[in-house]
């Protein structure tokens, strides 16, 4: 039978697009259902026109902890620094007893850039209130953090536009 009234662990890990678009799909579903949501989103610290739209709902609540993509260069002390300072603010809001849903947008790539650890991740997993919806996204998931998930999805690129040179689109995929 069902526990309606239990939080559970999601992740959205993989190479392919829609990890982040997925738990912002969640979070509007809950905000529509009345429930609380706080996204903490590390690593990004670009502007996005789905963070824009966001604003306009009183539920939801986003806090960036990145300064810029640094995918394709080494993290510097300061995007571990705002990493960590993240993640220690991120906990204290899991545990404030304010929010039914809490996203972690791109934690998985953040530990495996060594952000923080993978052990202090699966710790905020652990200290996690029974009421939570907690959802991780990012790639390179630590298979650690699949273990003690409940739901894990992996997004796997097939076939993409950006091969052909098609850059970012505003409102499709910025």
């Amino acid at each position: 039978m069902a526990d309606w009234n239990r939080g559970y662990v999601q992740v959205y890990t993989g190479d392919g697009k829609g990890k982040t678009t997925a738990a912002l799909g969640l979070a509007l579903r809950a905000a529509g259902a009345g429930l609380r949501v706080f996204i903490a989103q590390f690593v990004k610290g670009m502007e996005y026109s789905e963070l824009r739209a966001l604003e306009r709902f009183d539920e939801i609540e986003v806090r960036r902890y990145g300064r810029n993509c640094f995918i394709d260069r080494e993290p510097e002390p300061e995007d571990i620094e705002a990493a960590r300072a993240g993640l220690a603010e991120a906990r204290d809001e899991l545990l404030s007893g304010r929010w039914d849903v809490v996203i972690l947008d791109e934690a998985n790539i953040a530990t495996h850039f060594e952000l923080f650890t993978a052990e202090e991740l699966l710790g905020l997993i652990a200290e996690r209130p029974e009421g939570v919806e907690l959802v991780i996204t990012g790639r390179r998931a630590d298979p650690r953090v699949i273990e003690v998930a409940d739901l894990v999805t992996e997004m796997r690129e097939i076939k993409h536009y950006y091969e052909q040179g098609v850059p970012c689109r505003k409102g499709i995929e910025s």
